[in-house]
C-alpha cells in the first residue's frame, strides 16, 4: 500500500493575471506531518494540439517565433480552448486558424498533464486525417505562423535529432507515433 497522499489545499490566492495565465500561491497541509507550506502555480485554461494530416501522407507544421525560447519553434497546429468550448472544436479551430487546413476526421490521442509540479490545467491531443488546404492563415496580431508541410515517415528523425524541441508537440506526435504503429 502506497503511503503518498494528496496534500490538502487549505487556501490559495492570485499574484499575478497574465491575460493568458495567472501565477497563484497555495497554503497546503502536509498529510504526513500537519505542516504548512506554500506553493505556487500557473492557472491556464486547458490547451489542444493537433496533428493534421493530409491525404498524401503529410503532416500540417507551423513554423512560428516564440518568445520563450526566443527561438523559431517546428509545431503542430494548438492553443487555449475558449472557455465553454469543446476541447475538440477548439483543436479544430486552431488548426484552421494557424495553418488554413481543414480538420477531416478527428480522433482524440489522449490528455496530458502539460506539468502537473506547476500547471493544473489539461492538454488534449487530437490527430486529424485528410486534411485539406482551403483557407488563408488567420492568426492574431501577435501571432505568426507559416506551413511546413514534413512526411510522415520523417517524424521520427525530427523527433529524434531535436528539431522538433517542444515538449507537449514531442509527446503529442510520439503518442500518435506509438498509436499507428500498435
Amino acid at each position: 500500500m502506497s503511503e503518498i497522499r494528496p496534500w490538502i489545499r487549505k487556501a490559495s490566492r492570485k499574484l499575478v493575471d497574465c491575460r493568458v495565465f495567472t501565477v497563484n500561491e497555495s497554503a497546503s497541509i502536509s498529510p504526513r506531518t500537519g505542516n504548512e507550506h506554500n506553493f505556487f502555480f500557473i492557472d491556464s485554461a486547458d490547451w489542444v494540439n493537433i496533428v493534421p494530416i493530409t491525404v498524401d501522407d503529410e503532416v500540417v507544421f507551423v513554423r512560428q517565433f516564440r518568445h520563450g525560447s526566443e527561438a523559431i519553434s517546428l509545431e503542430i497546429p494548438g492553443g487555449m480552448v475558449d472557455p465553454g468550448e469543446d476541447p475538440q472544436v477548439a483543436a479544430v479551430r486552431e488548426c484552421m486558424e494557424e495553418s488554413g487546413y481543414q480538420a477531416g476526421s478527428v480522433e482524440s490521442l489522449g490528455v496530458l498533464n502539460p506539468n502537473p509540479a506547476l500547471f493544473p490545467n489539461k492538454l488534449h491531443t487530437y490527430v486529424a486525417r485528410q486534411c485539406q488546404a482551403i483557407g488563408e492563415i488567420a492568426n492574431t496580431s501577435t501571432e505568426h505562423t507559416e506551413v511546413k508541410l514534413v512526411p510522415m515517415k520523417d517524424l521520427p528523425e525530427l523527433l529524434q535529432s531535436g528539431a522538433i524541441d517542444h515538449a507537449l508537440v514531442a509527446a503529442t506526435l510520439w503518442r500518435l507515433l506509438y498509436l499507428d504503429a500498435a
